[in-house]
C-alpha cells in the first residue's frame, strides 16, 4: 500500500493556524473575554522564545495548552462548533496545487493522511470535504461527560511525534515506503519527508528549500 502524507500549516493551509486562532478568540462574540487572560499568560512565553531562552518545541506545545485552557469552560460539542466557525476562512487559503495532489492521490488509490500539530477537531472541521483516510492532530483531552479534562496535558504532535503517530495509525499494514509521498513546507517536517521515496517541499522555508535542491526533491 502506498501512502501520501500531508502537513497542514504552510502546506495545505497557506498560513499559520495559531495566528488565526488567536484572532478568532480575540474577536469572538461569546468568548472574547477569555482573550486577555490568555494573552497575559502567553506573552512571557513568547518573549522567552524570541530571547532564545525557551525552545521552539516547548513554546509551541505550551501555547497550544494555554489556548485550549482558555476554552476550558466549553464542552466537546461547543468546542467542535467553535472550531467549525473557522472552516470557510481557512478553506479560502488552501493551496489549490496541494488540493489537486490530494484528489489525484485518491484517484490513484493511495492511502492519504493529514498529519499536523493543529487541534484534531479543527482539522476535521476544515478538511471534511477532502478525501483523507487518516487525520492525525493534537487531541484535546475530555472526561467521560464530554467536559474538557483540565488535569491532563495535551500531547502536541510535532517533529518526531508525527512519525510516531503515523506508524501507530499504519500498524499492521504493508507500506510501500519507496513509492509513497510526503508533503511539507518546513525543516521540522524532515522526519516525515525522509520516510518516503517521494518527498515534496511545498513553498519551503529557506533551510528546507536548500536541502530539497541538494537532494533533488520536487519543489511545489
Amino acid at each position: 500500500m502506498k501512502v501520501a502524507i500531508f502537513d497542514f500549516d504552510g502546506t495545505l493551509y497557506a498560513n499559520e493556524t495559531f495566528q488565526l486562532l488567536m484572532q478568532h478568540l480575540k474577536h469572538h462574540p461569546k468568548y472574547s473575554q477569555e482573550y486577555k487572560s490568555f494573552y497575559r499568560q502567553i506573552l512571557p512565553l513568547y518573549i522567552g522564545y524570541k530571547s532564545k531562552i525557551v525552545p521552539e518545541k516547548t513554546m509551541k506545545e505550551r501555547s497550544m495548552q494555554l489556548y485550549i485552557n482558555a476554552l476550558g469552560s466549553l464542552d466537546k460539542s461547543s468546542q467542535k462548533e467553535y472550531f467549525s466557525e473557522l472552516k470557510d476562512a481557512m478553506r479560502n487559503d488552501f493551496n489549490e496545487d496541494v488540493v489537486e495532489r490530494i484528489n489525484q492521490h485518491k484517484k490513484d488509490g493511495t492511502h492519504i493522511m493529514l498529519v499536523s500539530g493543529a487541534y484534531t477537531p479543527l482539522l476535521n472541521a476544515v478538511t471534511n470535504e477532502l478525501p483523507f483516510n487518516d487525520i492525525i492532530g493534537t487531541e484535546i483531552p475530555y472526561i467521560a461527560d464530554g467536559q474538557f479534562d483540565k488535569q491532563k496535558k495535551i500531547y502536541h504532535i510535532q517533529g518526531k511525534r508525527k512519525n510516531e503517530m503515523i506508524m501507530k495509525a499504519l500498524a499492521g499494514k504493508d507500506i510501500d515506503w519507496a513509492n509513497s509521498f510526503a508533503y511539507g513546507d518546513s525543516y521540522s517536517d524532515l522526519p516525515v519527508l525522509e520516510l518516503v521515496g517521494n518527498p515534496i517541499a511545498v513553498k519551503p522555508e529557506k533551510r528546507l528549500h536548500t536541502l530539497a535542491k541538494e537532494r533533488h526533491w520536487e519543489v511545489l
